[in-house]
């Protein structure tokens, strides 16, 4: 039987919670044809989880909606983070070395965990990415090898207000996390092509309540932030701007516009609200959005032509006229993001926009995960049942049952009722 690992990813948002299953086979070919997604309300604010016991719960029934599709139990999970605080730092570590001495992987590991260990108070690290390497100050692409008398390397140190991470751990429960994944850097991995990562490139994955901006230059992220507004900006300016309509139908009302960006749009009624009332509060908001996040670029101490492509990606960039909006303000060829294309979406249903980013935590969660590593357990039939699965080891082995002397039959109810006893009590000492 062919060895195929299970990969199950998370991704926790404003307004829902969405969870994925993928296989990847052993020659590393990944496909996905299972996903779900429960609302959230008023649950994460900015990213933060605030309330964990319904976070908790709408976790709990996407693991459960999923174990029934794939008919095993979920051990492990790659849950994706992303808010208000998330940012960069960089950082600087250097060594002197013996002359005589080739780099090893090592030397670049122990300088990965020096510089990630590094007090970055109120913030704790979340990730650190490489952005450049030095060998006697000659800048390489791959130090490894080499020989020299010392090494500096340039990292990007992603950090955090500590609540951002423990409320999210909190929100997992019992359920066991293999390992935290900052969203964007997943998407700008497996979205951004090589070119326009190495020519300069701006992703901006624009939420509800928070737009996150990642740089990337030479290859390698030069700059990341997070911007304290999203698309929920729009529909309060709407719902404060004219007084006479709900949160929900000022959404509705920014949805169905036809050109919400037009200032010249023809004057209707929709949902009785003035669509060109609403138009001018759309407009101001996404123009004060585009300039804060073409703004990043200088502080990024970038110009504007280090950055030659801009990709948006997030549910609140699917505000109609929005790419072009960008592209006419800032100057930059802009793109709608795709779903990563080493990943197969076998289910035509599931393939849309809005699920970007758990494909791309899906895509980078393969990438690491070990040989031989997966993230569900398959269940074991018992013996008489049918087929046995084969779990890669972990199930007991099989022992002849004695005769024992022939019983009345029972009933259906009762045979039901011994079914569901099985499953209730068998051993699931591996989950967490």
């Amino acid at each position: 039987m062919e060895n195929i690992q299970h990969i199950v990813a998370l991704e926790i948002g404003s307004t829902k919670v969405v969870g994925a299953i993928a296989e990847k086979n052993a020659s590393g070919y990944l496909s996905v044809s299972h996903l779900e997604e429960e609302p959230l309300a008023d649950c994460v604010r900015y990213g933060i989880v605030k309330n964990v016991e319904n976070t908790k719960a709408a976790i709990v029934r996407i693991i459960k909606k999923l174990e029934n599709k794939v008919d095993g139990d979920i051990t492990d999970v790659y849950v994706g983070i992303n808010g208000r605080s998330l940012h960069s730092i960089p950082t600087e570590v250097d060594r002197n070395l013996n002359i005589s001495e080739t780099i090893t992987k090592q030397n670049i590991d122990n300088l990965r965990q020096s510089a990630f260990k590094e007090p970055a108070t109120p913030y704790e690290p979340i990730d650190i990415v490489p952005q450049a390497y030095f060998v006697d100050n000659a800048e390489s692409a791959n130090p490894v090898g080499c020989c020299g008398g010392s090494i500096k390397i340039k990292f990007n140190r992603i950090v955090a207000k500590p609540t951002l991470k423990l409320n999210l751990d909190r929100a997992m429960g019992a359920l066991r996390v293999k390992k935290t994944l900052v969203t964007s850097l997943a998407m700008a991995e497996s979205i951004l092509t090589e070119e326009e990562r190495t020519l300069g490139c701006m992703l901006v994955d624009m939420g509800a309540e928070t737009t996150t901006v990642a740089i990337y230059k030479k290859g390698t992220l030069h700059y990341m932030t997070t911007l304290p507004f999203g698309g929920r900006n729009l529909t309060l300016d709407i719902v404060n701007g004219l007084q006479n309509t709900t949160l929900a139908k000022a959404e509705v009302v920014k949805k169905t516009i036809a050109e919400p960006l037009s200032l010249n749009a023809d004057d209707i009624s929709v949902g009785e609200v003035s669509a060109k009332a609403a138009i001018n509060y759309i407009f101001s908001r996404t123009s004060e959005i585009i300039t804060n996040v073409n703004k990043q670029i200088e502080y990024a101490h970038l110009q504007s032509g280090d950055v030659k492509t801009i990709v948006l990606a997030g549910g609140a960039s699917k505000l109609k006229g929005l790419q072009a909006e960008f592209k006419e303000k800032t100057k930059i060829e802009t793109r709608m993001a795709t779903t990563p294309p080493t990943i197969n979406i076998l289910n035509h249903e599931i393939n849309k926009f809005e699920y970007i980013q758990v494909f791309a935590l899906l895509t980078k969660a393969a990438s690491i995960i070990a040989d031989g590593s997966t993230c569900v357990r398959r269940r074991i039939a018992e013996p008489g049942d049918g087929p046995t699965v084969n779990t890669g080891g972990n199930a007991a082995p099989q022992v002849e049952k004695p005769k024992v002397e022939e019983k009345p039959k029972k009933s259906k109810m009762s045979k039901l009722k011994s079914w569901f006893d099985s499953l209730v009590n068998e051993d699931d000492s591996d989950n967490y």
